[in-house]
């Protein structure tokens, strides 16, 4: 399926905030290195992680189809999508 450029920053922003769940869970659980973590505590991490790698994937996939589609450098396509999320305005391409 086709993408357009403002799908694909729609998309990079859910994969975004997916791993700010991960990392926030990460941080109010401590590390499972230094601390131990409850059966709950494992699974609603495992959860978040899947869930954005699941997302992540999704916009990769995403993201060289659309350079693809439109004969542009894959690395550019998502430069300008990583842009895009950072600032406000979602310039047209």
């Amino acid at each position: 399926m086709a993408h357009t450029f403002e799908e694909l920053v729609d998309m990079q922003r859910t994969a975004d905030k997916a791993h700010a769940h991960v990392v926030q869970l990460r941080d109010q659980y401590g590390r499972p290195t230094t601390t131990e973590w409850t059966d709950e505590q494992t699974l609603t991490y495992e959860q978040a992680w899947k869930e954005w790698r699941k997302q992540a994937a999704a916009v990769q996939a995403a993201v060289t189809e659309h350079a693809k589609e439109q004969g542009t450098a894959r690395y550019q396509v998502e430069a300008d999508v990583k842009k895009a999320v950072r600032h406000a305005g979602v310039e047209a391409h």
